[in-house]
């Protein structure tokens, strides 16, 4: 059987900071004998024609407009379509409208059901994946990504799923409370065949799952002189040890959710936690002494934001000379308890935004407390074009004080005008085709 994978992206554009996804070559590595071919709508044209006899396409909510569109249309010529990932797990009704079958939850083991019932003919309407099963027998088949116009930096997982329950994410909805973590032998196994020369990012949603897991990952790898970055969660630096013990094991930058500088806000979303390392200001600091870079997200929209919290957080941002950041619009996607409440509450301008035909990246989804709906767009839109002004990027990265490397400031520069020109492709464009 031939099997097409697809990747779609928000619409029918190239990015240019595109990364190869891991979930695709996790397919890849377990459709047995069957031919496949992977074709990914972020970085390349995605064919008229497939030859294929089942098409298969993992979903997110800001790519469901496009991921229908491509899979109406390869059921009109006749293909078979699956689907998977977060959108249809939380949207199973809305996603079977598109497509022959889907897969809810972690494809392992339901993928695998799904190629034999397919090539037998039997094809069923769902799939249910566990997301309670060990990762014990995790495999990826890196070959499909090879020859495609990648951003320069190599991705590997370790664990899934978040000790944390925030109001605005749908990963703990996903996964479930737990967290799971692969052996760290099969990761150095993994390590292995990478290219040491680019940074490594780990996909954890947050790779301090338990101290536990974390200090049997930073022993494994410390060794092998890697330099990598991942998503932490702030409370790691509670202990000024384990920073140094992250910049030991070869940590270069850190991905932190600042979200707001609010307390009252932290509350709301769930995030009381996050002023438990001190102020946030400390943090930065400390993580730059150690030559760390810092990669600080922050939303707006919660009850207690005003226009005059987006500039404070700007002044933030830049005073303590983030490597990078990002400042989104609250975004209430399927699956969070955000998007429940506010559907709730009446306050979702479009409840169904991500196929609404007049939505464009960047506008308003709701209706904030404190502000208007165009104000929450505007400021953040405003925020992004601030932090990445060319005098900023000057200010902050190359005149930056950071213990940084040279690989390091390099690596700041890159990112920084790839995020800069980002932010002015993205904003305003519809999604779907």
């Amino acid at each position: 059987m031939k099997i097409a994978l697809i990747r779609p992206n928000m619409g029918d554009y190239r990015s240019t900071d595109a990364m190869p996804p891991l979930a695709m070559g996790i397919l890849a590595a377990r459709a047995g004998d069957h031919e496949v071919a992977f074709y990914d709508d972020k970085v390349e044209t995605i064919p008229e024609r497939l030859d294929a006899d089942l098409v298969a396409l993992s979903v997110e909510t800001f790519t469901a407009h496009r991921a229908y569109a491509l899979a109406d249309r390869f059921r009109r010529d006749g293909h078979r379509v699956v689907m998977g990932g977060y959108h249809p797990t939380f949207r199973p009704e809305e996603a079977l409208l598109h497509t022959d079958a889907l897969v809810t939850g972690d494809a392992e083991g339901a993928w695998e059901q799904l190629l034999s019932d397919a090539s037998s003919g039997h094809l069923q309407r769902v799939y249910a994946g566990d997301n309670r099963a060990p990762l014990s027998d995790y495999r990826i088949d890196r070959a499909i990504f090879a020859g495609k116009p990648y951003a320069p930096v190599e991705l590997i997982q370790y664990g899934r799923g978040c000790r944390f329950a925030c109001d605005f994410c749908s990963i703990h909805s996903f996964y479930g409370p737990g967290v799971r973590v692969r052996s760290t032998e099969c990761l150095i196994g993994e390590l292995a065949q990478l290219n040491r020369k680019r940074l490594l990012f780990f996909v954890d949603d947050n790779l301090f799952s338990t101290p536990v897991n974390l200090d049997a990952l930073l022993t494994a790898i410390r060794p092998l002189g890697l330099r990598w970055s991942c998503q932490i969660s702030i409370d790691v630096a509670r202990d000024l040890s384990l920073l140094d013990r992250l910049a030991e094991a070869g940590c270069t930058y850190v991905l932190i959710g600042f979200e707001s500088l609010e307390r009252e806000n932290l509350l709301q979303m769930g995030k009381r936690w996050n002023g438990v390392a001190g102020s946030y200001a400390r943090v930065v600091r400390e993580l730059h002494q150690r030559g760390i870079g810092v990669y600080g997200t922050f939303v707006f929209g919660y009850d207690h934001d005003t226009p005059d919290t987006l500039a404070r957080s700007v002044e933030f941002a830049l005073e303590s000379r983030l490597e990078i950041a990002n400042f989104n619009p609250l975004t209430p996607t399927p699956g969070s308890p955000l998007y429940e409440r506010l559907l709730a509450e009446d306050r979702l301008i479009s409840p169904q935004w991500w196929l609404d035909p007049a939505y464009r990246y960047g506008d308003p989804i709701f209706v904030p407390r404190r502000m208007t709906p165009q104000q929450l767009a505007q400021g953040c839109f405003e925020a992004k074009q601030r932090f990445y002004a060319w005098s900023s990027i000057a200010r902050r990265v190359l005149a930056s004080d950071t213990r940084f490397s040279l690989f390091g400031r390099a690596m700041s520069t890159v990112a920084n005008l790839i995020s800069r020109r980002e932010v002015y492709r993205k904003q305003g464009r519809a999604l779907g085709t």
